[in-house]
């Protein structure tokens, strides 16, 4: 009886895939995922141009406010590689419904906020919620999709994708002007209803598959060292390295991180599969993604206050200014994904890198009166740059790991990325905090208070620059991945996983 029914199973999955294949019968479960999905990408931009308003609302120094970003970021990094493992163990369906319901949650609770710890708190949890969003909602594409359709399914998820970047901020700052700040939350209220009841009943169920053993020693020692080591680098910035406050949060963090790399390397189903590192070429694919990330985040984050708190910019004006930075990466970037199949990524990631560090060498002498031409020119160049080298480094860190981890490499990436940025956002915030200090006990009490900040800003702009340089010296080392002939992916549990292939 069993064997009757697995052949006529099978017969029926065979009669299914014959069929020819129409948009339409995706459209519904397409228009769930994109709800989903838009809504956390929409909501790591927005909050950018909120952070000035944050500061006047809740009366916070930049280094707290900095950590409704940080915090979130954090989060993300913590869910991200669980996401595998919850699908496996759960259905995607489900996880799926789940983390849209958490994260909406989240978003009603940080517009109710009193207070800027509630506030970083809430973040958190819509962090917790988002960051499972993106890689369950990109497998369930892949499931639904026909491999010979996945191209035009993943051009229509595109387009929404990269407009989000480009319209948050300016959605964020109509949103703070025309009503208030908490209304940059509560835009999600609708959407995630939405994306709810449409994903109940049209998102397909998923056959479970065997969940592997959960690594929860890495589960518990990750977030407390990422967490540990960017408050310490925040707090480093802000009140010196030698503070009590400091060197316990950094000896924590460092000793759960030691901690985290051992369980990680001899655990047979890593939570982080750290064993990837072995392969040079992967290693310095990484690092100069990393370098990369910190010198753009300084602008993402620190520009958006400077409009404000510095040059009197409005929300919605520091929203268009924001613009031409998500236009050239929304331009340059399947450029740079035609040039890597062609020439490959080393030329593509140092005339980018050049283009950045152009860019970041000009914004080091922004001034109160500087021409608005000349802040807004040199933000497309970095977002023309970034667009140009990110998605091909990406794409050469994938070529460079050993086939046989891939599937595990992607956690890897997606979550180091997000981790990489909060210890950025942390770190150049504290050095901005500290340099307003030094050159306020410069000029004196006759001197403008907006003129040492002014100067801070263009000294953290010059640490972009500098971090900038590194990676374009280290871009003159990369190469073309060697291939290993042994090196052969094994069973289906090492292929490339498409629930880890974005980010946020």
């Amino acid at each position: 009886m069993k064997e009757g029914l697995s052949m006529t199973a099978r017969a029926n999955i065979k009669t299914a895939s014959e069929q020819p294949f129409s948009m339409k019968t995706i459209l519904a479960p397409l228009l769930a995922i994109i709800f989903g999905m838009i809504m956390v990408i929409l909501d790591s931009t927005v909050v950018n141009v909120a952070l000035a308003g944050f500061k006047k609302e809740f009366g916070s120094s930049l280094n707290t406010i900095q950590w409704t970003f940080t915090g979130y970021t954090l989060a993300l990094a913590a869910v991200i590689p669980l996401a595998g493992w919850m699908t496996d163990k759960f259905g995607a369906k489900r996880v799926f419904i789940v983390t849209i319901v958490l994260f909406t949650i989240g978003s009603v609770l940080c517009a109710a906020a009193q207070t800027i710890e509630q506030l970083i708190v809430f973040r958190v949890a819509q962090g917790l919620g988002g960051g499972m969003v993106a890689p369950i909602g990109m497998a369930m594409i892949f499931r639904i999709a026909p491999p010979e359709r996945r191209g035009s399914v993943m051009g229509m998820l595109g387009i929404p994708m990269l407009m989000a970047p480009a319209l948050g901020p300016i959605l964020s700052g109509w949103l703070i002007e025309s009503v208030s700040w908490h209304w940059i939350f509560l835009i999600n209220l609708p959407i995630g209803i939405l994306a709810i009841v449409v994903g109940i009943k049209y998102l397909p169920r998923i056959e479970d598959k065997v969940a592997p053993m959960l690594d929860l020693p890495g589960m518990i020692l990750a977030p407390i060292a990422f967490a540990c080591i960017a408050y310490g680098v925040s707090e480093g910035g802000r009140i010196g390295w030698a503070a009590d406050r400091t060197l316990i949060a950094l000896i924590v963090g460092g000793v759960a991180m030691l901690l985290l790399i051992v369980v990680e390397l001899r655990h047979k189903q890593p939570l982080l599969e750290l064993r990837v590192f072995r392969s040079s070429d992967f290693t310095r694919g990484v690092l100069l993604t990393w370098i990369v990330q910190i010198a753009l985040i300084g602008v993402m984050i620190l520009m958006p206050v400077f409009l404000q708190l510095n040059r009197g910019y409005t929300a919605l004006e520091t929203g268009l200014v924001m613009l031409p930075q998500a236009l050239g990466s929304m331009l340059f970037m399947p450029i740079g994904g035609r040039l890597y199949d062609r020439i490959g990524v080393k030329l593509i990631a140092i005339v980018g890198l050049t283009i950045i560090a152009g860019a970041m060498f000009i914004l080091t002498g922004i001034r109160l009166d500087t021409p608005k031409l000349w802040i807004l020119v040199p933000l497309f160049m970095i977002g023309s740059g970034s667009g140009l080298c990110m998605m091909s480094l990406n794409t050469h860190v994938m070529s460079a790991a050993p086939r046989r981890l891939v599937s595990r490499v992607t956690p890897l990436t997606t979550a180091s990325q997000q981790v990489v940025a909060s210890f950025a956002i942390a770190g150049l915030t504290g050095f901005l905090t500290t340099r307003t200090k030094e050159h306020l006990a410069d000029i004196g009490q006759s001197g403008n208070p907006l003129d040492a900040s002014v100067s801070a800003y263009n000294d953290t702009f010059l640490i972009s620059v500098g971090l900038t340089l590194v990676g374009l010296a280290l871009s003159f080392l990369l190469r073309k991945p060697r291939v290993d002939p042994s090196d052969q992916p094994g069973t289906d549990v090492d292929q490339p996983d498409p629930a880890m292939m974005t980010g946020h």
